[in-house]
C-alpha cells in the first residue's frame, strides 16, 4: 500500500486510475468535493490494489477505513443468513464508497463486505474523515447525501427482490455492474456471482442466462458476461437501477456513472 502523496498520485495516473486528467482518483465521490474539501483529506488516502472476492470487512469487525472504489473496481455488500448463505444487497463502485461514511468510531460492520471486481481503491482512515468533517460543513454533507442514496439503493433492492422475476432482476444485475465497469460490454460476472446477487440457486441463474443467449442479448465468457444487445436487456430489466440512478442525479448530480458510449 502506497501513500496518495503527490508522488503517488502520479504513479496513480499512469495505472488510469485518476478522472479526468486530474490529479484525483478515478473515483467520483472524490471528485464531486470541491478543492479545498479534497485537500483535508487528500494527504491520508492510500492506494491499494484489491482482488475479486478480497474480504474488506466481516460483520461485527470495527470499521476503521473508508474504501473508495477507483475505475472499474466494485464492492458489495453481503448479508449472512442462518442456512449459511450469503445474499447480497447493493454493489458500490466508482460513485461512492464503503465503511465508515457516516459513523462517528469505530461502529461494528454489519454485513460482509468484499471486492466484486478486483482493481484499485482508494482508503482513507476514518478517523482522519471524521477530523475533516469537524473542520468542513460542506464535506459533512457530500457525505452525509451519499449515506441517503446508499440508503435508497438498499430500499430499492428490498422492493425488487420482493415483486420481480429473477428474468428482470438478472438484467438489471448485469446493467448495474456493466455500467460502473466503464462501459465495456464484457463485465466479470460469473454465474455463481450472479446466483448470490439474486439470492437464489445457480441451477436457476444458468437458466435465465442460456435463455438470454438463445434471444442474442448476451454470451457467456471464462468468467465474463459478454452484453450483445444492451438494448433487450434493458427492455428485460425492471426499472429499480434506473429509480436509484434517478435519485443520484437528485441528491448528489453527476456522482453516479454516466453511460459511455459504445459500439454496437
Amino acid at each position: 500500500m502506497s501513500v496518495l502523496n503527490d508522488r503517488g498520485l502520479g504513479m496513480a495516473a499512469r495505472r488510469g486510475e485518476t478522472q479526468g486528467g486530474s490529479d484525483r482518483p478515478f473515483n467520483n465521490l472524490l471528485h464531486r468535493l470541491n478543492a479545498s474539501d479534497f485537500a483535508l483529506i487528500a494527504p491520508h488516502l492510500t492506494h491499494q490494489e484489491a482482488k475479486a472476492n478480497e474480504l474488506l470487512y466481516n460483520p461485527g469487525e470495527d470499521v476503521d477505513i473508508v474504501h473508495f472504489p477507483c475505475g472499474p473496481s466494485l464492492a458489495s455488500f453481503m448479508v449472512p443468513n442462518e442456512d449459511g448463505r450469503d445474499v447480497e444487497t447493493i454493489l458500490v463502485g466508482r460513485e461512492g464508497a464503503v465503511g465508515g461514511i457516516v459513523s462517528e468510531g469505530y461502529l461494528p460492520a454489519y454485513t460482509r463486505i468484499i471486492v466484486k471486481f478486483g482493481g484499485p481503491f482508494v482508503c482513507l482512515p476514518v478517523g482522519k474523515l471524521n477530523a475533516a468533517k469537524v473542520k468542513s460543513a460542506s464535506l459533512r454533507n457530500i457525505f452525509a447525501r451519499y449515506a441517503d442514496c446508499m440508503l435508497a439503493q438498499t430500499f430499492q433492492s428490498t422492493a425488487c427482490n420482493a415483486i420481480h422475476t429473477i428474468e428482470q432482476r438478472t438484467a438489471k444485475w448485469i446493467i448495474s455492474a456493466m455500467e460502473r465497469a466503464e462501459g465495456d460490454n464484457v463485465v466479470p460476472l460469473t454465474h455463481e456471482q450472479l446466483s448470490t446477487l439474486l439470492g437464489v440457486g445457480r441451477s436457476y441463474t444458468s437458466r435465465v442466462i442460456q435463455t438470454f443467449k438463445a434471444e442474442g442479448v448476451l454470451q457467456t465468457r471464462r468468467g465474463s458476461i459478454l452484453v450483445r444487445d444492451r438494448d433487450a436487456l434493458r427492455m428485460r430489466a425492471c426499472l429499480c437501477n434506473e429509480a436509484v440512478k434517478i435519485h443520484f442525479e437528485e441528491v448528489l448530480r453527476g456522482v453516479y456513472p454516466a453511460e459511455a458510449a459504445h459500439s454496437r
